[in-house]
């Protein structure tokens, strides 16, 4: 990480800094966190390294143990679970809103929207980021749901970017057509069946994750077998 140069509060910055770095997978799922190390990399004291520490385990992306320290949050099974199980929870209060309340220009947004990502298949990472737009703008009437709607995001980007050539790439276009579907549900003025497809949406993505994890234990614990009996 490069030297950060203050614009606005050094908490702040750290803060923006080091979640960056944990959600792109530059501090990695498990790695212990130093803090004079990352005060001297990011040029500052490490009284705003304390502090965003602070505030990025009230976020869940660190834990602190007595007598162990700081590390990243580790990426297991059942946190992806979690993940997933908020995000459809938040989805769900939204959408059904957005299904009720969304006026026809914010609809007609949306399409063009969707049509956008349509052209990003073969872009991933800019697709992702039109992905988190198309939530802001399904969230926009639930502003609450939107706050807690951008942490979550924030896990699932760190996910999606610490396996993103496995599971990710693999996922685009079954994705967009969910995407599409929910958005023609918003249409209907149904929200049971928006709900619906927010919880198939979501369930899919949670099992391709979870089986891919499940495999990946599997393979790491079966290697460390072998490795202890040449």
């Amino acid at each position: 990480m490069r030297p950060i140069k203050q614009y606005r509060s050094k908490n702040e910055l750290v803060y923006e800094s080091l979640r960056a770095a944990i959600i792109s997978g530059e501090l990695a799922p498990g790695a212990r966190v130093v803090i004079d190390e990352l005060a001297a990399d990011l040029g500052v004291s490490p009284i705003p390294v304390r502090e965003a520490l602070r505030q990025l385990e009230a976020d869940g992306f660190v834990t602190s143990e007595p007598y162990v320290g700081v590390r990243v949050t580790e990426i297991h099974v059942r946190s992806i679970a979690e993940i997933f199980g908020l995000l459809e929870a938040l989805e769900i209060v939204s959408g059904r809103a957005a299904c009720v309340n969304m006026s026809t220009d914010e609809l007609a947004t949306l399409d063009a929207l969707i049509d956008e990502m349509e052209t990003m298949l073969d872009q991933p990472e800019r697709w992702s980021q039109a992905n988190v737009d198309l939530h802001r703008l399904i969230c926009a009437r639930t502003p609450l749901v939107a706050r807690m709607m951008d942490t979550a995001l924030d896990h699932w980007d760190r996910l999606r970017s610490w396996y993103f050539k496995d599971v990710f790439s693999l996922r685009v276009n079954q994705a967009q057509a969910e995407h599409r579907a929910l958005v023609a549900a918003i249409r209907t003025h149904d929200p049971d069946a928006v709900e619906r497809i927010i919880r198939q949406h979501n369930r899919a993505a949670l099992t391709a994750y979870t089986d891919y994890l499940q495999q990946r234990e599997m393979s790491d614990r079966q290697t460390g077998i072998d490795s202890e009996n040449p």
